[in-house]
């Protein structure tokens, strides 16, 4: 049977991950609801492991039909593109409505929170303290994962192994600085409105920040072993959209959430 065929679509093999993902991800989901109310964690860690292994397979089959099969062809390295432009505009929608509720609850503090924010007997957070280091971690990552993009289309090898090695450390290092945060905050997601839309807020974009390092991580592997060339690389510039968007949202939070509204 011929594999040569006269389009230059990929019409895509039957593959099992899109169901094992879906019930990864219902079964992470129900296990949150339980770890929420029994306390017990077990499916939870049940769906993680689905979803991660899911994950995992699901990206080697990609970068095997883009990389030595030649399945990506321009045309579908377009679609590529446009599918990740989407994708990255519903996050800043998603965002946009923590804003939405922040700025709701803030611009026109309610009775129940004193008339005032951050409402009586909030503590905020310091902004000049971890938030601007945090600030400027993700501002230098920004700067090297741009330092790695130019790297690749320049074909400098071990330029973009460093680059790229320093951006995903400091992609952990912030996540280690804001569990820090975490753990010394002198409130709780309980605590009235304030709480609530700051742990989301910031707690979704540190989520966010572990996919983005996971992303660059598997960018590194996979530029280790010579997958990517100066013409064809889009695996790394969708890791870089998604890092550039991440560090915008942050600005976004730092400005409103951790220097205007304390």
């Amino acid at each position: 049977m011929s594999t040569h065929s006269n389009h230059p679509f990929h019409l895509v093999d039957y593959s099992p991950w899109p169901l094992t993902g879906a019930l990864g991800t219902m079964i992470t989901v129900s296990g949150l609801i339980k770890w929420f109310h029994q306390y017990n964690i077990n499916l939870f860690m049940i769906g993680m492991m689905v979803t991660l292994l899911t994950m995992y397979q699901w990206w080697r089959d990609v970068t095997r039909e883009s990389t030595f099969q030649g399945l990506h062809t321009y045309t579908v390295t377009m679609g590529l593109r446009w599918g990740m432009i989407l994708f990255i505009t519903s996050e800043v929608f998603f965002f946009l409505s923590f804003f939405w509720a922040f700025f709701h609850s803030s611009l026109a503090p309610s009775i129940e929170l004193g008339n005032i924010w951050p409402p009586k007997g909030i503590m905020p957070f310091n902004p000049l303290q971890i938030p601007l280091l945090n600030t400027l971690i993700l501002l230098t990552s920004g700067i090297t994962v741009t330092w790695a993009h130019h790297s690749i289309m320049e074909n400098n090898y071990y330029q973009t192994l460093q680059s790229l090695l320093i951006t995903v450390i400091l992609g952990i290092y912030f996540t280690m600085l804001q569990s820090l945060e975490y753990i010394e905050s002198p409130f709780t997601i309980a605590d009235s409105v304030y709480g609530s839309t700051f742990f989301m807020a910031t707690g979704f974009h540190g989520l966010h920040v572990i996919i983005g390092t996971l992303f660059l991580l598997m960018c590194l592997i996979r530029h280790y072993y010579n997958h990517f060339s100066s013409i064809h690389h889009f695996g790394f510039e969708a890791a870089a959209w998604y890092w550039h968007f991440v560090d915008v949202i942050w600005l976004f939070l730092y400005i409103s959430i951790y220097w205007w509204g304390s």
